[in-house]
Parts: C-alpha cells; structure tokens; sequence
C-alpha cells in the first residue's frame, strides 16, 4: 500500500503543484481513508519527500543504464537530455519550483543529491571525451562538471528563462549544444554536427 500511496501521490504532485494537493485529494483519488495515508507517513512533508526521493532515484537508475551502454561520451549526452525531456513531458506546473519554496529542507536536499550525481557522471563523461580524443586535452574535468551543474540549474529558473519565451525541451536542447561546443576537438565537433543534424531531421 505503501509503494501505491507514494506513486499516486506522485503523480499528483507532478501534474498539479507540491501546495496544491491535500491529503484528502490522494485518498479521494485512491478510493482509501485519509488514516490509511497517515500509518505510512506522519504527515505530508514526510510523503513529499519520499515522492521526491523517488522521482530522483528512478531518473538516477535512468541515467546509470544509459552510461553502462559505453556508447562515446558525445552520444551519452544526447541519450541523458532525451531521457530527462521524456520524463518532463508532463511536467505543467513547475514542481522544481514549487518545492523550493514549500519545502526548502527537502528541495536543498534534493540539491545536494543531484549536485552528487551530476558531478560523478559529468566528470566521467569529461575524462572519457579527452582519452577519445573528442574533448579538449586541456580540460579540467572538475570544473567543467561544476559549469555544467550551474548551467543546467540556471535554464530551470523561470525567473530568467519564464516558458512562455523559453520552452523546457528548447532550453535543454539549446544548453547541451552550447556546453558542447565549448568543449570538443575539431574531431569531436565532427561528431557534435551529426548529433545536431540527426536532432533536427527527427524534430
């Protein structure tokens, strides 16, 4: 019951807002007593959090199945982007938005987690491109990691980038070439350029 609790809930919460639905709205929508919600989670702040958690760990187990493909590192980003945009498509109200400022322990929490994850697989990612030859030997794999969190942070504040002028897919899209571009041998920008013409004949 647990399990089904936490992906109804989920659900909710992504298509609506964190604020927006009760606990009365998930028992309402899974035919059950709010008590019911309440033996598994003491209170709403403990199953946003759970759903969060949730959300995170299956986009994690998302991103490490595209990575042990070992396909060239170019391609690995291209795979991680669809991936992450599959997984928005629904994704009307801002959730990202709306946990930070509902819940701010558990959205710096989440922060931190993602900062953890992104850093492991950029930075692998990194290294992998120059002994390929299709980064940039120069590069230094930490604070390129480091740029590439911060970016992709900064095109989900709305404030900057508001969806009605920046769409999420163009953002996302637009971001990962630019991150690319910065970074490739001219072999690599060979690469880049079949990536990007694929991406515009499948649009």
């Amino acid at each position: 019951m647990k399990n089904k609790i936490i992906q109804k809930a989920t659900d909710l919460f992504l298509k609506l807002g964190f604020k927006s639905v009760t606990m009365d709205d998930i028992a309402n929508e899974m035919a059950i007593s709010k008590k019911t919600i309440y033996t598994h989670f003491k209170n709403k702040t403990a199953l946003v959090k759970e759903c969060t958690f949730c959300v995170m760990d299956s986009i994690t187990t998302g991103i490490d199945e595209i990575c042990s493909l070992d396909q060239n590192p170019i391609e690995e980003l291209f795979e991680i982007k669809k991936f992450i945009l599959r997984r928005l498509e629904d994704d009307q109200s801002s959730p990202q938005y709306q946990l930070q400022k509902y819940y701010p322990e558990i959205s710096q929490k989440l922060h931190q987690s993602q900062f953890e994850k992104m850093m492991d697989c950029t930075r692998k990612n990194v290294k992998k491109g120059i002994e390929q030859g299709l980064y940039r030997r120069n590069l230094d794999p930490d604070f390129v990691a480091r740029l590439y969190f911060l970016g992709i942070h900064g095109i989900k504040d709305q404030s900057l980038f508001p969806k009605s002028k920046f769409p999420v897919k163009f953002v996302t899209e637009e971001y990962l070439e630019y991150h690319l571009r910065g970074i490739v041998t001219a072999e690599g920008f060979l690469t880049l350029k079949k990536f990007i013409k694929e991406h515009h004949t499948n649009d």
